[in-house]
């Protein structure tokens, strides 16, 4: 009992460090991998599912507040901007495919684009959701980054708009290998693009470990979708 003060004054001077909390969320993440591993990457042994619900335990024992949370693991967040952007290497390396396959692909990502946004939104909007949630709803199936910003323009919640990708991404990821294996679909250049375009980069990266061309054709698609949605919301911030 005398180490607790000595213990508590440990903490306190922690968790008023800045890199304690990148730390943690890249010890979460090792540790939701290697379980993930040991699971043989099992659908629901999701590494970025582990890895938040420690962090949440973790910030619910010791009283941490998310902002104070946040501030120290920023820098993970900044990087979601390049990691985007850095999904043109892909793209390049594979546009004789791209460019042999454009049409089916610009279809399908149409397609997929417009439906994750309405679909969104349209069931919303059935159950009552007020505008600010809606506008939020439809930026869900965009990265982060994009979708906190996208939101912002059109009246949503940046911080309800992240959390939505998230709890999108995780449901992708989840059930994209049994529902593509029980449609039949083998394809895993249709496999990848179709998470991709549903799930941004959690269902990326569950397509990279299924497959690397289905890796690449979700990249592709991750990044094609989050160009797509921001034209459709720029042209509803000009129309409303």
């Amino acid at each position: 009992m005398a180490d607790t003060p000595d213990l508590y004054q440990l903490w306190v001077y922690l968790s008023q460090t800045p890199l304690l909390w990148l730390t943690a969320t890249l010890v979460a993440y090792v540790v939701g991998d290697a379980v993930s591993a040991r699971c043989r990457r099992h659908p629901l042994a999701n590494p970025v599912v582990i890895a938040a619900g420690l962090l949440i335990v973790l910030l619910a024992v010791t009283g941490t507040p998310y902002p104070a949370y946040f501030e120290g693991a920023q820098f993970v967040h900044f990087l979601l901007g390049p990691a985007t952007v850095a999904l043109a290497v892909p793209l390049w390396r594979n546009r004789h495919r791209v460019l042999r396959n454009l049409a089916p692909m610009c279809a399908a990502l149409v397609a997929g684009s417009l439906t994750a946004i309405t679909s969104a939104a349209g069931i919303g909007w059935l159950l009552g959701a007020p505008p600010p949630v809606l506008a939020s709803l439809a930026s869900k199936s965009t990265t982060a980054p994009i979708a906190m910003a996208l939101s912002e323009t059109i009246g949503g919640i940046p911080a309800l708009a992240a959390v939505l990708v998230v709890l999108t991404g995780i449901l992708g990821s989840v059930v994209v290998t049994p529902l593509m294996n029980a449609m039949g679909i083998r394809d895993y250049a249709a496999r990848g693009f179709a998470v991709g375009v549903a799930s941004h980069g959690i269902g990326t990266a569950r397509a990279f470990q299924v497959s690397d061309e289905a890796g690449t054709f979700a990249g592709i698609a991750m990044g094609l979708n989050g160009a797509l949605t921001s034209l459709i919301f720029l042209l509803l911030a000009m129309v409303f």
